[in-house]
């Protein structure tokens, strides 16, 4: 059975990462949408709240589990016996990123492999970060997020011009 891992912070989850993880799940037997858990970083959801973000929008994906860990992403991937991470990449400044990332973790894990994964032209610019500056100077995002990450970002944050 192929299991990929497939890491983000999803603050929150965008079509983009929806994207990835539909076209991952018709690849892989499995995919885990790991919620990275960074208590450097500073997250406008919870790890709770990005994994239910990321259930909802993946509900009809049977082959598809929502996860967290803290740490070392190679030591999560032993721990699930995956050996296959999944990266997005938007554009060729994400490369440079990524590969640095995916090197580091064939050091960590030599069995580790990383699959890059061109996302849609239509999400090339989407952020999780630009999708809530959008939101909250007012400008529509319903075509950037699922339905339940829109619901919440209206509960969470009240957008300029909408009252």
């Amino acid at each position: 059975m192929s299991r990929a891992v497939y890491p983000g912070s999803f603050d929150p989850f965008t079509n983009g990462h929806l994207d990835i993880t539909q076209r991952g799940a018709r690849i892989f037997d499995e995919l885990i949408v790991a919620v990275l858990i960074n208590s450097e970083k500073n997250a406008m959801f919870s790890v709770d709240e990005r994994k239910i973000m990321a259930r909802e929008a993946a509900v009809h994906l049977p082959n598809v589990k929502v996860m967290s860990f803290e740490g070392l992403l190679v030591d999560f991937m032993r721990q699930e016996r995956s050996r296959v991470i999944l990266r997005g990449l938007r554009a060729l400044s994400d490369f440079e990123y990524e590969f640095q990332l995916a090197q580091m973790n064939r050091q960590l894990a030599p069995e580790t492999e990383t699959f890059f994964m061109v996302t849609d032209a239509k999400y090339s610019y989407l952020s999780s970060r630009s999708v809530k500056e959008v939101f909250q100077f007012g400008g529509a995002i319903q075509e950037f997020v699922p339905p339940g990450v829109f619901r919440r970002l209206r509960e969470r944050i009240p957008p300029a011009g909408l009252k």
